[in-house]
């Protein structure tokens, strides 16, 4: 069993980042670093991927399953000191990809640290179908109500008062989780 990954969130604005790849997760990876605000580079070919256009790369994202690029890609990471996810491949890299569920401004990320791809994507689903267009207007209500307070109470001594005014705002709001399993599993769990 491997050891769990420490949780993050990267603030990449403007930071260069490289997605190697031509497959749809690609393309994917690339959409969610622009969004994030990143400025990417795309390789499509790997093969003809020269070690001077990693130079100055903040992070840098995998895709194709080639342990040979990946091992290359890991010694080029260790050298030129750049973040490295190289996609169902971590023993290479250092970043492992989460599940994220995005709902206007929130991003509900999920990691199973590479062991149980299919789970993280299951639940980021169920969560994604939860914060509907509903969800996403009460936390930008939320988030006005915020910057209301903070008007209101400026002060730096004011900071319980708003606290306490964002508590009231969120009460009664809940969540449910239920989970199930596999009846092989439910099975095996029995014996035990």
């Amino acid at each position: 069993m491997r050891k769990v990954f420490f949780p993050v969130s990267l603030n990449l604005d403007g930071r260069r980042c490289v997605v190697i790849g031509d497959d749809g997760e690609a393309a994917e990876k690339e959409a969610a670093l622009r969004e994030a605000g990143a400025d990417v580079v795309r390789i499509y070919d790997p093969h003809r991927l020269r070690d001077e256009e990693l130079a100055g790369a903040f992070f840098v994202i995998s895709t194709p399953q080639d342990a040979g690029l990946s091992a290359r890609l890991r010694a080029l990471a260790d050298r030129e000191r750049f973040l490295l996810c190289c996609i169902d491949q971590p023993r290479y890299g250092f970043v492992a990809m989460a599940a994220i569920a995005k709902a206007g401004p929130v991003r509900v990320a999920i990691s199973t640290t590479g062991l149980a791809p299919r789970v993280g994507k299951v639940l980021k689903n169920a969560l994604q179908r939860a914060m509907d267009a509903r969800f996403t207007r009460f936390v930008l209500r939320l988030a006005e109500l915020r910057e209301a307070t903070r008007a209101t109470h400026p002060r730096p001594e004011d900071s319980s008062l708003r606290r306490r005014a964002m508590i009231e705002a969120a009460r009664g709001f809940a969540a449910d989780v239920r989970l199930e399993y596999p009846a092989w599993f439910d099975e095996a769990d029995a014996e035990r």
